[in-house]
This record gives structure tokens, C-alpha cells and sequence, in this order.
């Protein structure tokens, strides 16, 4: 059963350790892995920015990977604006229900993606990418990485 969101800003703030598979659906059907952690930081104006940093292991590259994005506040506190860093629009995020669907035309190739929040420190996403150029499903799951209360 998803949990639901009421403040999503204040739900992603802070550090989540993320585990992500990649599935080539075509061709040899190609697999490989993303570790790493996303960092959602808080800025000046409201914005919460969104960096992802860790290890990619795929057939043809391995090695350090990143991605950015700006998540932007709307008038619901569950619904936030995702950005690529240019300010281009990449969809919209709205959790309020603990589950959300939506898409993101990047012509030639589709992607959906569908958010569920399993608990109040954890979350998954799949996107699947379909078209000419890219046919992929990418699992990610987020769990959140808790402070040591030891630590000052």
C-alpha cells in the first residue's frame, strides 16, 4: 500500500542511497547496475536541487556517473515541478497519494515513469524508455540514509 505525501519537498530533503537495475528490453536484453546516493538540497528560492552521484556498471561502461535536476515548488506542498538544471521542463511529481504516473516526451523516444512511496524512508521509481533509439527499464529504489544520532 503506498504512503502518502503530504509535503513532498520536506519528504525528499536529505540523503537517500539508491539501487538501481537497468534492462536492455530489446536485442541481447543487456543488464546492468547503478549505486550510488541523491542528495535533495534545499536552495534559497524554494528550490529543492536533486544530485545523484555513484557507480554505473553497464556492457559498454563502467565507471563514475552524476545527474542533476531542479525540483520547483507549486501551490500543493504534495506537488513539485522537476527540472532539467537548463530550467527545461522534465515532468511533474505529485506523490499526495503515495503513487504517480506520468510522462516525458524526448523525441524520439518516450518515457514513462511510476513513483510509489513504500514508507515514510523509502520510495521506488521505474521508467521505461521506449523508440527508436533507447528501449529500457530502469528500477530504482531509494531508501533513506539516517543520520548516526552519535554523530554531532
Amino acid at each position: 500500500m503506498p504512503h502518502h505525501v503530504a509535503d513532498l519537498a520536506d519528504f525528499l530533503t536529505g540523503t537517500w542511497r539508491v539501487d538501481r537495475t537497468m534492462t536492455e528490453l530489446a536485442h541481447d536484453g543487456a543488464q546492468g547496475t547503478f549505486t550510488g546516493t541523491v542528495t535533495f538540497t534545499p536552495e534559497r528560492d524554494g528550490t529543492l536541487r536533486h544530485h545523484e552521484s555513484g557507480l554505473m556498471v553497464w556492457p559498454t561502461h563502467s565507471g563514475p556517473a552524476t545527474r542533476d535536476y531542479m525540483l520547483r515548488s507549486t501551490e500543493q506542498p504534495a506537488v513539485l515541478n522537476v527540472e532539467f538544471p537548463d530550467g527545461r521542463p522534465f515532468h511533474v511529481m505529485d506523490l499526495s497519494t503515495g503513487q504517480w504516473n506520468t510522462e516525458h516526451g524526448c523525441a524520439p523516444d518516450d518515457y514513462t515513469v511510476t513513483y510509489t512511496v513504500t514508507s515514510p524512508d523509502a520510495y521506488t521509481m521505474q521508467w521505461d524508455v521506449h523508440g527508436p533509439r533507447k528501449n529500457l527499464r530502469l528500477l530504482s529504489q531509494l531508501r533513506r540514509i539516517t543520520p548516526d544520532p552519535a554523530t554531532p
